[in-house]
C-alpha cells in the first residue's frame, strides 16, 4: 500500500516557517534538525514539512523555482478543512498570511478561501466535504 506520507515546502527560514504555520492554524511541531535546515508540523494523517533552499539544493542538482510572494504562486495549493473558514482566515492573516480570496460559499455549498503564506505557498482554508 503507498500512502501520502508528507508534503515539504522548500522555504528560506525553517523555523519562521514552522512558527507561521503553529501560529495560523494551530498545527504542533514534531522536528526540527538540529542544523534548523530541515523541519515537520503535525497536520494530522499528513505531515507537512519544511526544507531550507540551501538543502532543497543540495539535493536537486538542476535547482528548481522558489516560491515567493513577489511571483504568482505555482499551480498547487495545500488545503486546511476546518469548520469556521472566516475565524482561521483572520487567525492566519493575523499570523502573517496574504488573503488571496476571501472566503466565498461555492455552488455545492463548501466556503473556500485562498491565502499566501509568508513564502508565498497557496494555501487553501475550506469546509470538509461531506
Amino acid at each position: 500500500m503507498i500512502k501520502l506520507a508528507y508534503t515539504i515546502l522548500y522555504v528560506q527560514d525553517v523555523e519562521k516557517s514552522i512558527r507561521f504555520y503553529e501560529t495560523a492554524f494551530g498545527f504542533t511541531r514534531k522536528f526540527v534538525t538540529p542544523e534548523n535546515d530541515y523541519g515537520e508540523v503535525a497536520t494530522g494523517q499528513t505531515t507537512l514539512a519544511f526544507a531550507a533552499i540551501t538543502l532543497a539544493t543540495s539535493n536537486l542538482k538542476d535547482g528548481f523555482i522558489e516560491s515567493n510572494r513577489s511571483n504568482k504562486p505555482f499551480g498547487i495549493e495545500i488545503g486546511f478543512a476546518t469548520d469556521d473558514v472566516a475565524s482561521t482566515v483572520n487567525t492566519a492573516q493575523a499570523a502573517g498570511a496574504l488573503i488571496v480570496e476571501a472566503p466565498k460559499t461555492k455552488p455545492w455549498g463548501q466556503i473556500v478561501a485562498y491565502l499566501r503564506d509568508p513564502d508565498g505557498f497557496l494555501i487553501e482554508v475550506c469546509t470538509p466535504m461531506n
